[in-house]
């Protein structure tokens, strides 16, 4: 039986000390602006495809890269093996509109809270535009909606010959 059922005195919880800023004053929680805007915008797409928009293609099509984000070096080490990298895009929507194969999105928090682009997301971009992709960087919610709303109202991209199918590989069909 536990202490919880016998009326004992419980552990005593664990207290983290807070960090100090130079000034001894202690430091704000970190707040993931990027990561909050980020589940809003997914949020709205799921909003579209409910409501049949142009957009709502795009909703189940679009998946996350979770590159970012703190983790345990070993988690890291892991992950980099398994082919994380540095820079690939936030969001991709796998929606072929205007010739583009789809679109690669870099998604920065609404200033003041945005970050910069760093070089390896601005090289990440450079190289999915040259591989056929459209690229875009959107600074916020509302310009990462124009820049979704505008790529999903293109024309689908039509393909010319029919694809050529593997032949390594497991069936799944």
């Amino acid at each position: 039986m536990s202490w919880r059922t016998h009326g004992q005195p419980g552990p005593k919880p664990v207290r983290r000390k807070r960090s100090l800023n130079a000034d001894g004053k202690p430091r704000r929680k970190s707040v993931n602006w990027e990561g909050q805007e980020q589940a809003a915008l997914m949020l709205w797409l799921r909003g579209e495809a409910h409501r049949g928009t142009p957009v709502a293609p795009a909703f189940a099509n679009t998946y996350a890269v979770p590159n970012g984000g703190t983790r345990h070096s070993k988690e890291a080490a892991n992950l980099k093996a398994q082919g994380v990298k540095s820079g690939v895009s936030d969001l991709v929507i796998a929606v072929p509109r205007g010739g583009y194969h789809g679109l690669y999105l870099e998604l920065k928090a609404t200033p003041p809270h945005g970050a910069s682009l760093a070089q390896s997301q601005r090289e990440w971009l450079a190289r999915m535009e040259a591989a056929g992709y459209c690229a875009a960087l959107a600074r916020g919610i509302d310009e990462a909606r124009a820049v979704i709303t505008e790529y999903m109202s293109r024309p689908a991209t039509e393909v010319v010959a029919g694809p050529d199918p593997l032949i390594a590989g497991s069936a799944w069909r």
